[in-house]
């Protein structure tokens, strides 16, 4: 015989509802409190039914098998991997989605188990468009995981324009400026999801100019390289940034190079030495070339544009000058000008007094996509040093931050001009405690990008 219990609500000790039913409506529990089947259990008529539970506290990123009843999300931003799908069963259900829109990319393999089908076939599928979300269900033997919901694409928050942190920031028109003069990051939080040529900045890296040149008299130095990017594209990331230093005058070395986002500029080649009582010293290539030392044995201006790059990043320095002609074997000369991002450096004056060479001028192009004026040297950048005279005025340094060549009075040379990139100016003799050539300028790196219409 069958026992029967008929109740319409069955309470605890604190007399609250643990089962309640009120007309075609059976209440389980109170507000607050958890349902839970024992171990082993089953259920049918409620819970999960062709949906899944999605795992949100473990993002995937490397191979794994799925359970059934579960969803994952995807990172394949640090590369492809596969999804492995469990034993098919009728009404298992798998569901994956692409967690950083990057599945065109960095593909998503969904791999069957053993000889099982995806969608009639006996093979591997793959996710390949970004922010693709896919619903799997087995079926049968016959089709085995059937696709129930896809998407081609996720649904973002929209973006309009590029944020980003790093250097001086100065908003300009419709621009944003972030202007570095030493080393740091440019840290790319977001970018365009809604317009993507919006992710393009223009950026100027302008490299340190070279230490100019001494001893009767030197050649002024090579401006550091002066590159203009207008069109380069960054994605949602760190990019270090790298300020090249100016070269120092004693021993005259060049500047150092100057990076953005995989773009480097070189740095100004330093002036050349003569040295009646030892060896001379070369002028050396670089960004722009550095200016030759003048006297008995010419030292020869240098190549600039060193290694090549187009557009030219620089100019060649010019020779120095020879001795004073009624005294042929003098070793005293007048140095050459450095080269600049425009022009090459000047040439040192052949008669007496012996004037020292221009350096070559700076450019002032970033005017045409840039409008801060407060940087450079009156807007110009990458000017070359002037080369030292005898018995006559050094050459002036090229606009842009050069330094001026020095005079018989002058002691040391004037440096470039920090963050322009200017070459040191060369200076005139070293007979007395302290001529020396000028320190080139450090360098610079400015990123514009714009930030509303």
């Amino acid at each position: 015989m069958t026992s029967k219990i008929k109740v319409d609500n069955i309470t605890n000790q604190s007399d609250s509802n643990i089962v309640n039913k009120c007309g075609t409506t059976i209440t389980l529990g109170a507000s607050g409190d958890t349902v839970t089947l024992a171990s082993g259990a089953s259920q049918s008529g409620f819970g999960r039914e062709g949906t899944v539970n999605w795992q949100t506290g473990s993002i995937k990123t490397a191979t794994f098998t799925a359970t059934s009843g579960e969803g994952y999300f995807c990172n394949t931003s640090g590369g492809a991997f596969t999804v492995n799908l469990p034993a098919g069963s009728a009404g298992a259900i798998v569901s994956v989605s692409d967690y950083t829109r990057t599945f065109a990319t960095n593909n998503l393999t969904i791999s069957p188990n053993g000889s099982e089908k995806i969608g009639g076939i006996a093979a591997d599928a793959v996710l390949s468009t970004s922010g693709q979300a896919a619903t799997f269900v087995y079926v049968d033997g016959t089709e085995g995981w059937v696709n129930v919901q896809e998407t081609s694409s996720s649904i973002q928050g929209t973006v309009e324009y590029v944020s980003a942190t790093g250097g001086t920031k100065v908003n300009s028109g419709d621009y944003t400026y972030h202007t570095f003069t030493g080393p740091a990051t440019f840290c790319v939080a977001e970018v365009s999801n809604t317009t993507p040529s919006r992710n393009n900045v223009c950026m100027m890296v302008v490299a340190g100019g070279g230490g100019g040149g001494q001893c009767h008299a030197g050649g002024g130095a090579g401006a550091g390289g002066y590159r203009e990017f207008t069109s380069v594209s960054i994605t949602a990331q760190g990019y270090p940034i790298t300020v090249g230093a100016g070269g120092a005058p004693v021993p005259n070395t060049s500047g150092s190079p100057s990076t953005a986002i995989s773009n480097t500029s070189t740095g100004g080649g330093a002036g050349g030495n003569q040295n009646n009582s030892g060896p001379q010293i070369g002028a050396q290539t670089g960004g722009s070339g550095g200016g030759g030392a003048g006297g008995a044995g010419l030292v020869p201006g240098a190549n600039g544009n060193t290694p090549p790059v187009s557009p030219p990043q620089g100019n060649n320095g010019n020779p120095g000058s020879g001795p004073n002609p009624s005294s042929p074997s003098s070793a005293y000369g007048a140095g050459g000008g450095g080269g600049g991002a425009t022009t090459a450096g000047g040439a040192a004056s052949p008669g007496f007094p012996i004037t020292g060479g221009h350096g070559g001028n700076g450019s002032n192009n970033l005017s045409a996509w840039a409008t801060i004026t407060s940087t450079g040297d009156g807007g110009y950048y990458a000017g070359g040093g002037g080369g030292g005279g005898w018995s006559g005025p050094g050459g002036n340094g090229g606009a842009g931050g050069g330094g001026d060549g020095a005079d018989d009075a002058e002691s040391p040379a004037p440096s470039g001009t920090a963050n322009t990139g200017g070459g040191g100016g060369g200076s005139n003799a070293s007979g007395s405690p302290g001529r020396i050539g000028g320190a080139g300028g450090s360098g610079i790196v400015i990123l514009r990008y714009k930030y509303q219409n």
